[in-house]
């Protein structure tokens, strides 16, 4: 039985077909809704672990807290309730960290993107399928 469930969400169609999936598959399960807030692509081998906090602007936060606050109107709308939480760093790292934390499963979005390697999952996507320690299912 899935108990609790991590959904990345952007606020793109993609991943509101995947929270809007995960509402109605996992009607009895926890459901976390989680925001990361990308940092711009450094030498983040040196400087990125999962202790680390990294300063994000006010503004960049905000957004992060309006983007979650729109996928708990669709939950609230659908007769649920979720849990957000905003991260930063490298989206597909901090999804599959999250994913470690006690979730049984990752309910995730695809984004096509005109690259080869890409047609068929996100950028984000593919990584967490490949790496995360937990089932993942791809929304389409």
């Amino acid at each position: 039985m899935i108990d609790r469930v991590l959904v990345p969400y952007d606020g793109s169609e993609p991943a509101t077909a995947a929270l809007e999936y995960a509402l109605d598959a996992h009607p009895e399960a926890d459901i976390t809704v989680l925001y990361v807030i990308p940092i711009p692509e450094l030498d983040f081998e040196r400087i990125d672990g999962p202790d680390l906090t990294l300063p994000v602007s006010d503004q960049a936060r905000e957004y992060a807290a309006g983007i979650l606050e729109e996928a708990t109107e669709r939950a609230t709308a659908a007769d649920r309730t979720i849990d957000t939480e905003i991260a930063t760093g490298r989206p597909e790292r901090r999804i599959v960290e999250r994913a470690g934390e006690g979730y049984d499963c990752i309910v995730i979005g695809a984004h096509g993107r005109p690259r080869a390697s890409r047609v068929l999952l996100g950028s984000v996507a593919e990584p967490v399928v490949r790496r995360a320690p937990v089932p993942v299912t791809v929304v389409r």
